[in-house]
């Protein structure tokens, strides 16, 4: 039986090349959202009986109903979601605009969980299916200016390994795709820019400025992550629990996770006097 995909934010970038990924093969079916339907004219050149088009735009829960139940009355299921859909913002933290903060978080986390809470009574009856989030490499270390995006990402990575735990027995697998930069319009259109005013941040100024630079200059190749992600699903008998992508989410992962290791232990002895003597039983948080 062929295994049906919906991909979130397929207008664009990842979920884009994924989406073609996905319609070109012979035993799958693609969902493919997105908040325009003219954005997904490309999908023509592919066997349309294979694709279901639909709108979504991931903060409006009606759109999500809406779309998921074309999806089951199409395609019978939904084996794997791609949550991919999402915002950018550069700024520092205290010139930030707190408005257009709180709103990439509905897009970027409170989106992402209406997209996963609507698909999952599905996989529990089929008991399988596989979540994809698309978090980023800022959740595994940071920088300054995006502070907030990490915020974002950071709250992915808890959501999603709670949600791992959660469903580990009913057959459905978790996904966190960590990718470094690549060369995709998500610093274009997809994301907002505040350039510092206050001159003590000026010196990160700059790199707000040419960050849209990476559309062309960012070392990731949007279609070669696009086939790793499809792989892990389809080739990998082991559904990884995180994917870090590219030199720096590799690099950059690593370094920030090890430091934190190293801070941890230093302070093992002032960690463990805060707990009251529980008699020599161990237990489990």
């Amino acid at each position: 039986m062929a295994k049906t995909w919906l991909i979130t934010g397929t207008s664009s970038g990842f979920g884009k090349e994924l989406a073609q990924i996905v319609a070109s093969k012979q035993d799958t079916n693609l969902v493919a959202a997105a908040r325009k339907m003219e954005d997904l004219n490309y999908l023509d050149q592919f066997d349309s009986n294979k694709i279901k088009k639909v709108i979504i735009d991931v903060t409006n829960q009606s759109e999500i109903k809406d779309a998921v139940s074309k999806a089951k009355e199409k395609f019978g299921t939904i084996d794997v979601l791609v949550n991919n859909a999402g915002l950018g913002y550069f700024s520092t933290i205290e010139e930030s605009d707190m408005d257009q903060v709180r709103y990439m978080f509905e897009v970027n986390v409170f989106g992402l969980a209406n997209m996963t809470n609507a698909v999952l009574p599905i996989m529990r009856t089929q008991k399988s299916g596989v979540i994809v989030n698309l978090s980023s490499a800022l959740a595994l270390t940071t920088l300054p200016t995006m502070g907030f995006y990490s915020a974002t990402k950071y709250a992915v990575e808890g959501y999603a390994d709670t949600l791992r735990q959660e469903v580990a027995d009913l057959g459905i697998h978790v996904m966190n795709v960590e990718p470094s930069g690549a060369r995709t319009n998500w610093s274009g259109r997809s994301s907002n820019k505040v350039v510092p005013n206050i001159s003590d941040y000026q010196e990160f100024g700059n790199s707000i400025v040419h960050v849209s630079d990476s559309v062309t200059g960012a070392p990731g190749n949007p279609q070669k992550i696009a086939e790793v992600i499809y792989n892990q699903i389809e080739d990998n008998e082991v559904i990884p629990e995180h994917l870090p992508l590219g030199q720096f989410a590799y690099e950059g992962g690593l370094g920030n996770l090890e430091n934190l290791i190293s801070e941890i232990k230093s302070r093992q002895e002032i960690s463990l006097s805060t707990d009251d003597s529980l008699l020599g039983e161990k237990y489990e948080l």
